[in-house]
């Protein structure tokens, strides 16, 4: 199984947001901080918005941020927003499956658990987590030398 870009720029953009420290981000700045078309975040952002996992503020002085502490952002929370299909076999998938063996097949029962134990340890950890894992992730972003002007919260 691989996640999606959708997914991986999600996570990177929600780190970016909590390593910023409550204070709204800009797109155009996480942007360059990853290196990845502003056109893609915005894409990104809407289904993170419309799930509760960011908040937009709209204007000349907006931006995003996160709504609530990275510590209450699973990992688990972003990619079942992000990702289109869990699928890892044809009789995942809704609809007439081929396989004679398909409600008593081994493969099907051992992928299942192999997919609900990877849930199990994205709940595990945090946009937080992820954040406080890497000491320098505000100089490797570009943060340390932004200076931020008041927000309303």
């Amino acid at each position: 199984m691989r996640l999606t870009k959708q997914t991986n720029y999600a996570v990177r953009m929600l780190m970016y947001c909590a390593a910023n420290d409550g204070h709204l981000s800009r797109v155009p700045e996480i942007a360059k901080a990853y290196g990845v078309s502003e056109l893609f975040l915005f894409k990104i952002l809407q289904p993170l918005n419309k799930a509760g996992l960011v908040e937009t503020v709209r204007g000349r002085n907006g931006g995003v941020r996160l709504p609530k502490p990275a510590a209450d952002i699973s990992l688990f929370d972003i990619v079942k927003v992000t990702e289109d299909s869990f699928a890892m076999a044809e009789c995942f998938e809704a609809g007439e499956i081929d396989c004679p063996l398909v409600d008593s097949c081994g493969l099907n029962s051992a992928l299942r658990k192999a997919l609900n134990a990877f849930f199990e340890v994205l709940q595990q950890y945090s946009i937080d987590d992820l954040v406080k894992a890497r000491p320098q992730i505000n100089f490797l972003l570009g943060l340390d030398h932004l200076t931020h002007p008041k927000t309303a919260a």
